[in-house]
């Protein structure tokens, strides 16, 4: 089921950074007490392929969210010990040194129940037992989020495993959503910042489609 729309959930899960230091982090405090927006994006494990090719693109365009108000939070089912020595290995050995904003970890999985985004495929009942089985890892999907500054929730994707996401495309949808709370205008298909949108009635879409 969806959470566009919704409030995202207000509870706090411990996180890590390049310096070492674990603290909680509560993304809905961040946004609603912080003013600012969040894009949050989960990936399935540490010291993984396509992982560190995506969380390096976020640190690349780091700024850019920075400039548009947006806090951008990592996230995945590892220890926050686990984040520390992938945030110490070399990018040449597959690591994420360098990357400076915060990482989830979210090892009882409660901030991952809550949004729908373990990989659950692979549950089974074992009638011998009586219980739930995992086969394989109990790990995130690609996951993303964006929230506003009221803590709604403005965006989601999810992404299987091997897909990697367009982090350009993260950047649109923020200035897309900015345009909107400022402006009163809905922006049409493949709408970028500097291009013109439109009002949402049916002489806005004909004045738009006639340009």
């Amino acid at each position: 089921m969806s959470l566009v729309g919704k409030k995202f959930p207000n509870f706090s899960v411990n996180a890590m950074n390049e310096m070492g230091d674990t603290f909680k982090v509560n993304v809905f405090e961040e946004a609603t007490k912080n003013n600012k927006k969040i894009l949050l994006f989960w990936y399935p494990k540490d010291f993984t392929f396509v992982c560190p090719t995506e969380i390096h693109s976020f640190q690349e365009a780091l700024s850019k969210f920075e400039d548009k108000n947006t806090m951008v939070i990592g996230a995945s089912c590892d220890t926050p010990e686990v984040h520390f020595a992938w945030l110490n290995t070399p990018k040449d050995d597959g690591g994420i040194e360098g990357v400076t904003y915060p990482l989830l970890a979210d090892t009882n999985r409660n901030l991952a129940n809550a949004l729908g985004i373990l990989d659950i495929s692979n549950e089974r009942y074992d009638e011998e037992t009586g219980l739930l089985m995992v086969d394989g890892d109990n790990v995130t999907y690609r996951a993303t989020y964006l929230i506003d500054e009221e803590g709604k929730i403005f965006h989601e994707s999810v992404n299987d495993m091997p897909l990697g996401r367009n982090v350009n495309e993260y950047l649109r949808l923020v200035d897309a959503y900015t345009h909107v709370q400022q402006k009163g205008e809905v922006c049409p298909a493949n709408w970028e910042e500097g291009k013109a949108a439109m009002m949402a009635t049916r002489e806005g879409v004909a004045s738009y489609l006639s340009n």
